[in-house]
């Protein structure tokens, strides 16, 4: 068979893509297997603009696909990279309550990471923190989870993407998807790089799964929403401020956590990010616009329902946006002592926020499938952390959606 022909093809090389791949590979050798991404690259988008967290599972609903992944997955990934000579670090991460009348939530939060089976967490007092923890946070109480890490998910979808090729699959690069028509029972996926066929197709596209879905045929209620997110970075003489993580007790009512400090194995400390509305699924800059982006934002009702409802939300985060002022301020909260001139400018992610039409924020995992196809419409954190859990878990969708046969026969029935 050509390199062009395919059982499975995997639309997106993010780390979700790699891992599924890997997995499909790892339980059915035979398969042909194909990753089409539209960059040059692996981890170009979402799994490499990360801050690497590999997070332990506190903050989700128990029962929900986030915490059944989550917790699996964080001694997943960090045994694969123990394996693969990964460097990773388990630095820790504090959640800290700075007022009175956070600490309802505090406790809330501790019970549902006690009820997730999060290893070794801890609430500790405000003492327990500055003495042992982090000196120079400002905290009443808080909940500590000493087996959170960091690692640069950059090295780790490396490392899928090294295994698929030595399995034999392959990964085509620079193939932005165009159009997928339906010719004699199969799929012709027509990319930049030519075209592809693919009995069976899995759309891990990220920022773009909503539309490849929609390319494919896939009736679905939401929209990819894409939010930027704006890091700082603190000076280097400055870092001994931050011994690891340092978040602040999120609200319940979003996805999103909060301005935190990260500790990263990429040679610096971040600070942030804030959550604003980005003009271009890949806005990765303020001044980043894409019209066909916006124009399918706004003309969503589930948007415009989402605006209505948290515009004071909405306008709180583009102000700390513009005002480093008012970023410096929301940090201050947790660290008196960080100042304005301790800050410079990093770098800045975009999160692929399913909205539903209605406009709820959609915070778990989204996995629909079809006769030919699965996609992975919300993939949000703890995605990367959970990614080996989740490469297997699609691949059981996989063998059960397309009846691929076990490793003895490894083809499609």
């Amino acid at each position: 068979m050509p390199d062009s022909t395919f059982d499975v093809a995997v639309i997106g090389a993010g780390i979700i893509g790699l891992s599924t791949a890997m997995n499909l590979q790892t339980r059915f050798p035979g398969l042909r297997v194909g990753v089409i991404e539209k960059a040059p690259g692996v981890a170009s988008q979402q799994s490499g603009h990360n801050s690497g967290v590999i997070h332990s599972g506190i903050y989700y609903k128990p029962g929900s696909f986030k915490a059944r992944f989550c917790v699996e997955g964080r001694s997943s990934m960090t045994r694969f990279c123990e394996e693969n000579g990964i460097p990773f670090e388990r630095c820790g991460k504090v959640i800290i309550a700075t007022r009175k009348d956070e600490l309802p939530r505090l406790q809330a939060l501790y019970e549902r990471g006690a009820a997730n089976q999060v290893e070794g967490l801890q609430l500790v007092s405000g003492d327990e923190v500055r003495d042992r923890i982090e000196p120079h946070v400002n905290v009443i109480k808080a909940v500590w989870a000493p087996n959170t890490g960091i690692v640069d998910f950059r090295k780790v979808a490396a490392a899928y993407a090294k295994r698929i090729l030595e399995a034999g699959g392959k990964i085509h690069f620079n193939a932005k998807l165009r159009r997928v028509v339906g010719k004699n029972g199969a799929s012709v996926l027509e990319t930049r790089a030519g075209e592809f066929h693919a009995k069976r197709v899995i759309n891990c596209a990220g920022l773009h799964a909503d539309v490849v879905a929609n390319m494919m045929g896939a009736k679905t209620d939401l929209r990819i929403i894409p939010f930027r997110g704006e890091y700082y970075t603190l000076r280097k003489e400055r870092e001994n401020l931050v011994r690891g993580l340092i978040y602040p007790v999120p609200n319940p009512a979003f996805p999103f956590l909060g301005v935190h400090f990260t500790k990263t194995m990429k040679g610096f400390t971040e600070a942030g990010p804030n959550a604003v509305l980005a003009m271009a699924r890949e806005g990765y800059e303020k001044r980043d616009f894409n019209l066909p982006d916006f124009l399918g934002t706004i003309a969503f009702p589930g948007f415009w329902r989402l605006t209505m409802r948290d515009w004071k939300t909405g306008m709180m985060e583009i102000n700390r946006s513009l005002r480093k002022s008012v970023f410096v301020r929301d940090l201050q909260r947790m660290i008196p002592e960080v100042r304005k001139e301790d800050l410079q400018s990093g770098g800045s992610g975009v999160r692929a926020q399913a909205v539903d039409r209605s406009g709820n924020l959609l915070d778990d995992f989204r996995i629909e499938r079809t006769k030919d196809a699965i996609h992975v419409l919300n993939a949000p954190s703890p995605g990367a952390t959970s990614s080996l859990v989740i490469g297997r878990y699609i691949t059981d969708l996989a063998a059960e959606t397309f009846a691929i046969r076990d490793k003895a026969h490894s083809a499609l029935s």
